[in-house]
């Protein structure tokens, strides 16, 4: 009942064009389909009718959005190109995604302060427990949608260490990524800047497992974890990942294995694109 909707199949294809093509606005999209016939006929559009109006686009991009189009479509990409193949290293990385947004308050900010006691009848207030265990610990038991509900998504605040050891801060977001050492990005979750990169690995290494299959995981020393180590044998992988003395004695990789860790170059470039 009512007026048949566009396309979508249309709308996706100039959505594409619009990021290859470095369009930063709906607007801008639709002056450019205007004129660009040719890029008009590759996104599907018949040559001589009107083209949608921006509030047209911008409920088609919801929808995608909803329906998370982009991540099954690369999910079905990465599958029909490297499913069949055997990937050797799976280099993990957490990335600075910066954001115009406001960062949201601090979960841990101090409260305000209130006078001791309670008012007659007033009942006392309870005090959240804490979790038991560490965070990848309690990871490992559970389900690929449970670990991801429990991903902080909101912007914030984040600090972490670059190439160089320098500390940066930025507002925004942090890219956890999985690249093969063909360079090809396999699976990749968008989490708050404040997340530590070591509570992404377990769901990234699961989403990772369902589309190749890989021998070695390849981490800095921020994945420094015997639970991450337990958890790369039980997914048939070889852990590699450079030991994290804090403040102890640094222990070295064997020379093969010092070879091999070299390969996570390949995640540094996946990072600066």
């Amino acid at each position: 009942i009512g007026r048949p909707p566009h396309v979508r199949a249309w709308l996706a294809n100039a959505f594409v064009a619009k990021a290859v093509l470095g369009i930063t606005t709906t607007v801008g999209l639709v002056e450019r389909l205007t004129m660009d016939k040719t890029l008009r006929r590759i996104c599907g559009f018949p040559p001589f009718a009107k083209l949608p109006s921006e509030a047209t686009f911008s409920r088609a991009f919801a929808q995608f959005a909803e329906e998370r189009l982009v991540e099954r479509a690369y999910e079905a990409m990465i599958k029909e190109h490297l499913g069949d193949q055997l990937v050797g290293h799976i280099s993990r990385d957490g990335t600075a995604i910066t954001a115009r947004e406001r960062p949201a308050a601090a979960a841990n900010a101090a409260p305000a302060p209130r006078k001791k006691g309670r008012r007659k009848g007033e009942r006392p207030v309870k005090q959240a427990a804490p979790a038991a265990g560490s965070p990848i610990r309690r990871q490992r038991g559970q389900t690929l949608p449970d670990m991801l509900a429990e991903l902080p998504t909101i912007c914030d605040r984040g600090t972490k260490c670059n190439a160089q050891g320098y500390k940066t801060s930025w507002n925004g977001y942090k890219l956890h990524i999985d690249t093969a050492d063909c360079g090809v990005p396999i699976a990749a979750l968008l989490c708050s800047a404040s997340m530590h990169d070591s509570r992404a690995a377990v769901p990234l290494s699961h989403i990772t497992k369902q589309r190749v299959t890989n021998l070695y995981d390849v981490m800095d020393a921020a994945y420094c974890s015997k639970e991450l180590h337990d958890h790369c044998r039980e997914l048939g992988h070889v852990p590699l990942i450079d030991h994290n003395p804090r403040g102890g004695e640094k222990e070295h990789f064997e020379p093969a294995d010092e070879v091999r860790y070299r390969e996570r170059t390949v995640a540094e470039r996946t990072n600066a694109r």
